[in-house]
């Protein structure tokens, strides 16, 4: 499951990511509104937890645009405004949840399992063709076969599921899968993307992935002749 922390205290953001990551989370963290919607948009993100007084774009508003694109992730607001009407105006924007500060970890933990379980079966595979990726194991199946990925593998083959046939350009996953900090080339994505076709054939999937030139990469299921 991955997380994504928006918040403007840095050291508060770190030591969440710390602990999120100890109980067996992938967690990425940034420090404004600005660019936590940048990251929100790409849409692999199983679950957000927002600050809601930041420097350029505050919580409430970045609930909003991520709502107003049809993005259904759960959100969790974290706010010292304890106010019910603060309460009402975190809920109106699109969150699911809102915790005030100061907070237990256990309350926190709490709040993002029960977020998580909302999600139910949506979150246990995507499929496609004949063959589906296993969220919870970061299997592919195909049948009775099946085969492990690596981290990387993972996430690159679901970002391009999640993209139901839009081409994926090389920047969009490099930036998914490597972050916008990474020192990762294009080169990177064109490795993975060769190991992923590998294991497909290996399985006997019928999932193609094709690549248009200067368009990236999007999935195809093959037509039996």
């Amino acid at each position: 499951m991955k997380i994504l922390i928006v918040e403007d205290e840095r050291l508060l953001a770190d030591s969440l990511k710390a602990l999120l990551e100890k109980k067996g989370f992938q967690v990425e963290a940034v420090y404004d509104g600005e660019t936590g919607e940048e990251y929100a948009q790409l849409g692999v993100y199983d679950l957000l937890i927002l600050d809601v007084m930041m420097p350029k774009l505050d919580g409430y508003e970045l609930a909003r645009r991520v709502r107003a694109n049809r993005c259904g992730v759960p959100i969790l607001m974290l706010t010292a405004r304890s106010a019910l009407e603060d309460r009402v105006q975190g809920l109106n924007a699109g969150a699911d949840y809102y915790l005030t500060k100061p907070f237990d970890s256990r309350e926190l933990l709490a709040c993002i399992n029960a977020l998580l379980r909302r999600q139910g079966s949506q979150v246990d595979e995507l499929t496609l063709g004949n063959t589906a990726l296993d969220l919870a194991t970061g299997m592919l199946v195909c049948g009775e076969r099946s085969v492990r990925l690596s981290a990387k593998e993972f996430d690159v083959m679901r970002a391009l599921l999640q993209a139901g046939g839009a081409n994926l350009s090389k920047e969009s996953i490099l930036a998914r899968v490597w972050g916008y900090d990474s020192n990762a080339t294009e080169n990177h994505v064109e490795v993975y993307v060769g190991f992923l076709r590998k294991k497909l054939a290996s399985i006997g999937s019928d999932i193609k992935i094709t690549a248009i030139r200067r368009l990236g990469y999007h999935l195809e299921v093959d037509e039996p002749c």
